[in-house]
């Protein structure tokens, strides 16, 4: 289903399935949704929606923390579309009305509704056993898993994990029996006469999500609304193809983020990395799969963190920070290369071991020096007769502190020393002598501190040869991966490129023909004094302009919270905002106006100027158009996530009224059509 028209410009719209309330819906939004929603797009000019991942996560309502990357989401079927569920319609109802929101800015209740469901649809199963396990043996039910083949381990895994309840796979008494590179003993399970029926339970719900995604889809296409989907780059630990394929992960690594200016420690996000030897050795067999399998839903995709392809940053396991992470690939410094800079053996051992003060610890515990010597005997031997300590060898990870049992404060401290160096150990070479890679803010730990200037410098110089090396073999390896899947399937590659980049990157996007985003706020001159925006003229033609993204704030809120008077007027100038309009628009000399609906629809007119051949704006964005007309909706009230925080407010927005109210809405589909048409 490839995008075929980068000959010209659309107007798009991101949506997460779940916030799409209509008044057929229980509680949440369906993929019979897309139905309705493509009518009022299609109303609206609006020619692409982009949706948020659609994978099954469980009992966690983030979507980008899937437990399978081809199985769909439970909460996105439509029961009424079940053909076996028509005699269930009083129930069904008692769902919808318990669920309906009160309120304009009221969030659905993520498990309380996938309960509900799942409890209706084994009902509907339980009735329907015996047609059901019919078709699974000659019917559509069995021609579509002969056809699917990766329901197999994932029907499996659910249902030993509902045996578990919902334990992660890592818990379950079965899990040494079952898990096998193999996976043979997984199909022996999946034939097993006595769980048939549970594992066909599963089968049959993923088969009438497909049907549903793939009616929904059509009629998009028919009524020429493209259809973007959301590829997730990792997979939880708690998911079928880790439990099923370990030998395509590394579960001793965890990927996560370098430190950064809103992350000081880094972000250690908790998934496993991918083991790319044996994933290349498969001809990324798995991935191609992954991709074909979507190929199904979508004209085009999103690849999210395409970062990860050309380097993920790796956390060893028991970390909890992101600082003590490696790039993978890398390139390694070797003791020799130390030792050529004028590094002796001892100088190095003070730059790769963190080395313990007694008064570290002496301080926490309020002066007392015998208590702090008998804490720090726990967890590291003294150097001779000095005041001073190395970890023990058997102290591998912040975990490793964790478990010793001591004082909260004699704890944080002990942590804070375990990432306090300047080389961070990466493995051994041939001869077993230990390589390493520079630790990620080097610069403020205390053995760089006491390094002389020649020293600093010299180390400085093997860094920078280092990363040299590092930018060639991150090129080279997302140019091996990306061309590989990019050609395996017919869909437009769209890059979730944010954050630090390689310097390689831009090239090898352009030479592979991925689209790269381009957040308005965020694209400035960041190097240049007063950190200007970049004209909107100057964006490039393969890429994909935004408003704001899931994890971000609204246009809203970052127009009325974050964007201060001096930043609006340099934006003005990058939209290219006449004078004319700018009066108009601040009839108060130095003061920023308030976000009106006027406001809004000329930054949106402008927005969708840009050259890039996609203009995709979340929902939020272009319901701007009514914010006069919606006074008790804040501009919290339509973030989407907030990233680094627990609450159930999070992925679980949805629209503030029934799609059936949007199509009715004659001015609202007015003034989008006025912006879109600029286009």
């Amino acid at each position: 289903m490839k995008c075929s028209t980068l000959n010209q410009s659309l107007c798009g719209v991101v949506v997460p399935v779940s916030a799409l309330y209509s008044k057929k819906s229980c509680g949440v939004g369906e993929f019979s949704d897309l139905i309705p929603f493509a009518d009022f797009c299609k109303k609206a000019g609006l020619r692409i929606v982009q949706l948020l991942p659609v994978n099954d996560t469980g009992t966690d309502s983030s979507p980008y923390n899937a437990l399978s990357a081809f199985a769909l989401h439970p909460l996105y079927i439509c029961l009424d579309d079940i053909p076996e569920a028509h005699t269930f319609k009083t129930e069904i109802k008692r769902v919808r009305v318990a669920f309906e929101p009160k309120t304009p800015v009221e969030r659905f209740r993520y498990r309380d509704i996938l309960h509900e469901k799942n409890v209706l649809l084994h009902a509907v199963f339980n009735k329907a056993e015996a047609q059901i396990l019919a078709d699974a043996e000659t019917g559509e039910l069995a021609a579509w898993i002969k056809a699917n083949p990766w329901i197999i381990e994932y029907a499996v895994f659910k249902n030993i994990k509902r045996q578990n309840y919902h334990a992660s796979w890592k818990d379950w008494r079965e899990c040494a029996d079952m898990r096998s590179p193999s996976t043979t003993k997984i199909t022996a399970a999946w034939h097993d006469p006595v769980l048939k029926r549970e594992h066909l339970f599963y089968a049959w719900v993923q088969m009438h999500l497909h049907k549903q995604l793939l009616k929904a889809v059509t009629y998009c296409a028919d009524n020429k609304i493209l259809i973007k989907g959301d590829i997730p780059i990792l997979m939880n630990e708690d998911s079928v193809e880790v439990w099923a394929h370990p030998e395509y992960f590394r579960s001793d690594l965890r990927a996560g983020s370098p430190p950064d200016d809103d992350n000081p420690t880094g972000q250690n996000w908790g998934f496993p990395i991918y083991n790319w030897v044996n994933l290349k050795a498969t001809g990324y067999r798995w991935w191609k799969e992954r991709l074909h399998h979507a190929s199904q839903y979508y004209h085009a995709y999103r690849l999210d963190h395409i970062l990860g392809f050309f380097r993920i940053w790796a956390i060893p396991e028991g970390e909890t920070t992101g600082l003590l992470g490696k790039p993978i690939p890398y390139a390694e410094i070797t003791m020799d290369d130390l030792k050529k800079a004028g590094f002796s053996e001892g100088r190095i051992r003070w730059m790769a071991e963190p080395h313990i003060n007694t008064d570290t610890v002496q301080r926490a515990v309020h002066g007392d020096y015998l208590y702090a010597h008998g804490l720090l005997r726990k967890v590291a031997d003294r150097i001779g007769t000095e005041e001073l300590w190395l970890f023990k060898e058997e102290i591998k990870s912040e975990a490793d502190i964790k478990r010793c049992g001591l004082p909260p404060e004699v704890e944080t401290a002990l942590r804070q020393k375990w990432t306090d160096r300047m080389l961070v150990k990466a493995g051994k070479d041939l001869h077993g002598t230990a390589v390493y890679t520079a630790a990620y803010l080097y610069r403020n730990t205390t053995a760089w501190r006491t390094l002389s200037e020649d020293e600093q410098k010299q180390f400085s110089l093997l860094v920078e040869e280092k990363e040299t090396l590092q930018n060639r073999l991150w090129a080279e390896q997302a140019e091996d991966i990306l061309s590989e899947l990019c050609d395996s399937v017919d869909m437009q590659p769209c890059a979730e490129d944010l954050g630090a980049k390689p310097a390689v990157l831009p090239h090898t996007l352009e030479k592979l023909h991925i689209l790269s985003l381009r957040v308005f706020r965020w694209e400035r001159k960041w190097m240049e004094s007063g950190c200007p925006f970049i004209p909107l003229q100057d964006y490039p033609k393969e890429a994909v302009a935004v408003t704001s993204v899931h994890d971000s704030s609204t246009m809203r809120e970052w127009w009325e919270q974050e964007l201060s008077y001096a930043d609006m007027l340099p934006f003005f100038d990058a939209l290219y905002i006449d004078s004319k309009m700018r009066k108009a628009l601040c009839p108060i000399e130095g003061e920023k106006p308030a976000y009106t609906t006027a406001l809004a629809a000329a930054l949106l007119k402008a927005f969708v100027k840009v050259p890039s051949v996609f203009a995709i704006f979340p929902i939020q964005d272009w319901l701007g158009l009514m914010v006069d007309d919606v006074s008790s909706i804040n501009a919290q009230d339509e973030r989407i996530n907030i990233p680094g925080t627990v609450s159930d407010s999070n992925w679980t927005y949805r629209l503030p009224f029934p799609i059936e109210t949007l199509n009715k809405n004659k001015e609202l589909i007015k003034r989008l059509r006025d912006i879109t048409a600029v286009r």
